[in-house]
């Protein structure tokens, strides 16, 4: 039912950057590593985008970063931050946006609370970090493999 979301991405993207590119010079996005137990992460599935993503989205005007990753979480999946976000790493998104960049902040307390996306978010999960889905986004997977293996960030998403 809502494979016609996946089909029309492609197409609405281009409008979209290009709506985000009139309106900032620069754009700033948050993802958000949620971790349970040490041994399971946070996954999003959207309904427009293929694979399972970390959790994010764009920093609004007036909001500070760490609130948006807050506010994503809530919003896409449910997570309700008993924590302060802590900043991991900080990386270009040039190949898929020229001009944007991504935050990624690491939450370990929190509670789960109620989804509140309105058709953009298809599943939530966590999955055992030994376990991942075979379609995990590939910068996600390079995050989270960065973030709990102890491996050096890499500039680019």
């Amino acid at each position: 039912m809502e494979d016609w979301k996946r089909l029309v991405e492609p197409y609405t993207r281009p409008l979209f950057f290009a709506h985000s590119r009139m309106t900032r010079g620069k754009t700033l996005g948050v993802r958000g590593l949620v971790v349970e137990d040490e041994r399971r992460v946070l996954l999003i599935e959207h309904t427009y985008l293929e694979g399972w993503w970390l959790p994010g989205g764009g920093v609004d005007a007036f909001e500070a970063a760490g609130d948006a990753v807050v506010r994503e979480l809530r919003e896409e999946a449910g997570i309700i931050a008993r924590e302060t976000p802590r900043l991991l790493s900080i990386h270009s998104n040039e190949r898929f946006f020229p001009g944007d960049h991504v935050l990624l902040y690491r939450i370990d307390r929190f509670e789960r609370g109620e989804l509140t996306s309105q058709g953009e978010i298809k599943n939530v999960d966590f999955f055992d970090i030994d376990a991942l889905p075979d379609n995990i986004n590939g910068g996600s997977l390079r995050r989270i493999q960065e973030a709990l293996q102890g491996l050096p960030p890499d500039p680019l998403w």
